[in-house]
Order: structure tokens, then sequence, then C-alpha cells
């Protein structure tokens, strides 16, 4: 393999010529790398060359992504393999490894929620989320899930059924709480429970949302006719409960396959010209126990594009598949459209199901209704979010016409700052993306400016250090791209009038980004936009689409400073007791929260308990234990 070079493969034909030629025509796992020799792009092709000569053509059929992407290749390199199987296996394990930012087909938009069981702790969680970046490696997803109602519904279900952890953190101290007395939680906070007992209720709910149910019933009713021979009755009442519970969850379910007893998933998608909505149906012995619901880019497709359609479902089912256990592949796959790679995937989940798995394209009969069943349904979602999105677009397209923009605003920054007579000052930066908060990009910033004090407040200088912390990476470095670099604002809005905006504008100035920027502010008296160097608010309308849309960053920045604030201020709160106590530094009073929770807490905690914390010595004690008790 070459050393990584300066100049990018579309910069330098030559290189590109040469390199390509040195790569095989065989099954095999390609790395695109750009100038840093970081990972791009992982993919795997059963002929390497065909594959990555197809990125470099004149006129490629490519997605915006991964034409950005191509524009950033500086290294090519390959691992060849002996089947297409195995390139599929080693593809999987790779992009786990290094997780390469382009290969994510299917958007993080947080339109559809997952379920994290969180592994990774002794006594495992079990919440809903929409950000799958969230766990930890062993942490386990499923989803994502089309139905949050009936998600929360099936959640709230499993949680009365099975004695399961109830809150994230200990109600009490020293003793339970109301839960462990119903019956609802078996004490974990007390460790009333060991941590390999509590995993094994947690495999049982695992089972409900591998799309298991029946067969965890199978399992607890034989359970309960052994504690019933046993003279168990008590015990057999509680796993009788729990199987009525669980045949509750299916009782109302609408879809069923008469004398089907294949476990199957459907996949069809329904497509635009910018996305496609995939909906991906699991069924078990006949009834419908999972729909989840998936969204890929899809420039120039339309449904009747069988070809490109089918490489969409093909890349959708290997992601999900990747990350599902081996129990949750279904003997068959029934696809709306003929795969490309079809036997190559089928023999990669034969392999890690350990029995057949068939794809197939059904084309009459009860199979090719289900296919239009699941069509039908990714229509019908699809033309939900073509309205929402016509709604965004509207607003954006009328916001580039205020602002007199070249281009559709994507990516739009607000910033905030939060304070009270200037203590416990913050800064917030959220972040919408075509129209919607994406709220893992937001952040909080501590305002560190020393002028800043209780009593003082200066929120020009505030918005000064944010925004000369935010940018500060670009100013330093002048060869950062600008231009389709997800991270760097199309529009930036700082929350007031002429004044915070003159304060942003002179630190941009200094660090000389003012004119790859465009800013402007939004005054909340009368949501008044003002432009840099200009006396007047511009002509708008408070309600028209483009000024809305700003007002909902300028509140939802507002929202995040104020609840930033409000935590900052508390905490203070909490340690200003404590630092009337000798002895007791601020390292010691971090331990002492983190320890006890709160202050009631270690109020209430004899000496014995105070020394017990960590940092704290017996003498230490004694002093907390006196000045929370000065009577004796």
């Amino acid at each position: 393999m070459s050393k990584t070079k300066t100049l990018t493969l579309v910069k330098d034909p030559e290189r590109l010529s040469i390199l390509l030629k040195e790569i095989p025509g065989e099954p095999g796992v390609y790395f695109m790398k750009d100038e840093s020799d970081r990972i791009l792009y992982i993919g795997k092709s059963k002929k390497l060359r065909s594959r990555v000569r197809s990125y470099f053509r004149d006129t490629p059929k490519h997605s915006p992504r991964i034409d950005m992407m191509v524009r950033q290749v500086a290294e090519i390199e390959f691992i060849v393999t002996d089947t297409e199987a195995e390139a599929l296996a080693l593809e999987a394990n790779l992009v786990k490894q290094h997780q390469p930012y382009f290969n994510v087909l299917l958007k993080d938009d947080k339109k559809y929620p997952y379920l994290l069981i969180t592994w990774s702790e002794d006594y495992p969680r079990i919440f809903i989320t929409r950000n799958r970046r969230l766990g930890k490696e062993k942490d386990k997803y499923y989803g994502p899930y089309v139905d949050v109602g009936l998600l929360r519904n099936t959640l709230h279900i499993v949680k009365r059924i099975f004695p399961l952890r109830q809150r994230p953190q200990p109600l009490f101290k020293d003793r339970p709480c109301l839960n462990y007395d119903l019956g609802r939680c078996p004490g974990v906070c007390q460790q009333l429970i060991s941590p390999a007992e509590y995993r094994k209720i947690v495999q049982k709910v695992t089972m409900v949302f591998q799309g298991r149910t029946q067969e965890l019933i199978d399992i607890l009713s034989a359970n309960m006719e052994q504690q019933a021979e046993a003279l168990n009755f008590e015990a057999a009442a509680r796993i009788r409960d729990q199987i009525n519970g669980l045949k509750s969850l299916t009782a109302d379910q609408k879809v069923s396959l008469p004398k089907d007893t294949v476990s199957q998933d459907a996949i069809a998608l329904a497509a635009d010209n910018e996305r496609a909505c995939i909906q991906l149906f699991q069924i078990r012995a006949g009834r419908l126990v999972g729909r989840l619901g998936f969204i890929a880019e899809s420039p120039q497709l339309s449904a009747e594009n069988g070809v490109e359609a089918g490489a969409i479902l093909q890349r959708v089912l290997e992601e999900h598949y990747q990350n599902a256990e081996a129990v949750e592949i279904p003997a068959e796959i029934l696809v709306q459209h003929e795969l490309p790679d079809g036997e190559m995937l089928s023999e990669f989940l034969t392999e890690r199901r350990g029995r057949k798995v068939s794809i197939v394209a059904p084309q009459r009969q009860i199979k090719a209704e289900l296919i239009e069943m699941v069509e039908r349904n990714a229509g019908y979602e699809l033309a939900r979010m073509q309205k929402f999105s016509d709604r965004n677009h509207q607003a954006t397209q009328d916001l580039a016409d205020i602002l007199d923009l070249p281009d559709l605003p994507r990516r739009i920054e607000g910033y905030d700052i939060s304070h009270i007579q200037g203590s416990n000052a913050v800064g917030s930066q959220v972040v919408f993306i075509d129209g919607l908060p994406a709220k893992q990009h937001y952040r909080h910033y501590k305002i560190k400016n020393p002028t800043v004090t209780t009593g003082h407040s200066d929120d020009f200088a505030s918005l000064a250090e944010v925004i000369q912390r935010r940018f500060r990476k670009y100013a330093e470095d002048p060869n950062l791209p600008r231009v389709g670099n997800p991270d760097w604002p199309d529009l930036v809005m700082i929350d007031g009038g002429k004044g915070q905006l003159s304060a942003v504008v002179a630190v941009l100035q200094e660090m000389n980004l003012l004119e790859d920027l465009r800013v402007v502010s939004l005054a909340k008296q009368r949501e008044e936009i003002f432009l840099p160097g200009e006396s007047l608010p511009l002509a708008t309308d408070a309600e028209q689409p483009g000024v809305q849309l700003l007002r909902r960053l300028r509140d939802e920045a507002h929202r995040f400073a104020v609840s930033f604030h409000r935590q900052q201020r508390s905490d203070k709160l909490k340690r200003s007791r404590l630092d009337e106590i000798p002895g007791l530094g601020f390292q010691r009073q971090k331990q002492l929260l983190a320890h006890f929770r709160s202050i009631d807490y270690i109020r209430a905690a004899t000496i014995e308990q105070l020394t017990g914390a960590p940092g704290i010595g017996p003498h230490l004690a004694q002093q907390i234990y006196d000045y929370f008790h000065p009577n004796g």
C-alpha cells in the first residue's frame, strides 16, 4: 500500500489511476482514508476493483453524503477474502471496531426510538432512547420501532410482569422504596438480589423484544408446573401471572397469518427523490411482534427502480442483522425487490443462525400480500415525512429569501446566555438541521470570564466568549474545511438585539472568520432580525415561516441555557452548606455528594456511615456530624 499523500485522489488523477490498477477483482473489504489516515468508510464487494472504481467515475449517481466522502479520500486500502460471505462478516466486525463517519446508510435523525438494555452495568437498566450512540459496547439496542406508543405500552407491561429496576438512581440511601414492597423491584438499590440472579430476569425480558414471547411462555409454563409439583404454590402463582401478562401483549394483535408457524421478516420501501422509508415487519408464529422503521438517502430513486431499491433493502438488512443476535434472525426473509447479493447475505445469515435462512421475493398469494401491506405502510410513512419536510423546506426557503442566502441554510446554530445577576452564568449552543432540532450537537458552556461575577453580568462578553470557544479551532487552523463540513453552520443566530450581535461580530472579526460565517440576531420584544452593520431591523412579519423557524431556534436555545443554569445553581446551593464545614474542601464535597446523593442523606447519616464515604476519615466524619447536630 502506498503512504498517505497530501493531495486527495480526486485532485491527483495519476496516482488514482495507478492505485485502482493495484486493486484486485476478488471478494474483500476496502478502506477509504483521508489525508490524516483517518478511516472515512469501510465497504465490501465481491469484485473489489469494480466497486472502488465506481466511486470515481465522471458521472456518478451518488448521494451528497458519498460525494462529500469521495472528495476527502486520499488513500484506499483493501483486504482480500475467499468468499463474499467472509467479506460481509469482516466488514461488520471492522465497522464496529472503527465506526467510520460515512458508514451510516440509515439516518440517525431520532425519528424512531430504540429500546436499550444496559448490559454493561451489574444491574442492567431498560429504557427507551432515540440516540443509538448513548450506550457502551456491551449494551444492546432493539429497534428502531415505528410505533412509540406500542413500545411504551409493551415496556410498561413488562415492568409490571417482571420485578425490574424501576429507577436510574436509588430513592433512599439505606432502604428500598415502595416498588420493592409491591414486588415490582427486587431491591436492586440495596443489592437484595445478586447481579447474576437479576440478569436472569432481564434475559427473560430480552426474549420479549427478540420476538420470542411464545418461547418464553413455554419456558415459564414448564417452570410453573415444576413449582406446583414441588408444592411451591406461591411461586407457581407468580409465574402464572407472568404468563397471563405476556399473553396480553399479543392479544390485540391485528396482523395474523393462519397456519404459518415459520418465523419471518418482511421488508419493503417507498421512496421519493430525497429519501426512502423502509418498513420491516417481524412475524413470529404467524403473528406480528415488531414493526421497525428506517430512513435512507435515496436521490433519484423511484419506486419502480427495482435494482436501486434492492440495493437499499440489502444494505438495510445487512446493518440490521449485524446488530442482531443469532436467535433474532428468522428462518425466512421476504423482500419487496430482488437483492443484488441475496445469496451472499443468505449464506452469511445461515452461518450466524446455525440453520438455513431463505431470502425470497414473493410474487403471489399470502406472502406477496404481506409484502404489499408492508409497502403500503412504508408509503404512508413517506407521505407523512413529505408533509413535514415540505413545511420545514418552506420555512428554510423563506429564511433564505429574508437573509438573501445563496443556498438553503441546512445547519443553523442558536446561542443564548442565562444567569441571575451574573451568578452561575452559562451559555448554550443548539443546532437545527433541515429545520429540526439535532440534540446530539447541543453544547453547554460555563462562562469563565473573570469579570462576569455575582452582581455584575455582561451578556455581550459572555456571548463573545462562547462564540470564541466554539470557533477557536477554525481560527487556529485556517485549512479546516468549511464548505461541505457537517460541523460548519450555514447560519448563526444570536438571541438578542444589536448589542449582542455587535459583540459576536467583533470577536469573529478578530478571528478572521466573519467573511465565512453568516450571523444574525433575533430580538425578543418585536421578533426583529438584525444584520451586522445595519442599524435597522429587516422588514419581516413575525408570523412568516422563516421568522417562526428562528423563533423556534431562539426558544430552544433559551430553554437549554436556562435548564443548565438551574442545574449549576442547584449544585452550588448544595455545596454552599458544605462550604461551612471546616476541612471539607471542594473535592471531598463532590465525593460526599456522589456517595450520599443529597444534603438530606448526609444530615441523616451516622458517624460510621460518614466514615464509609470516600475521602472521609473519622475526624472529618465527626466534624460533619457535629455540624448537622450542634446539640448532640
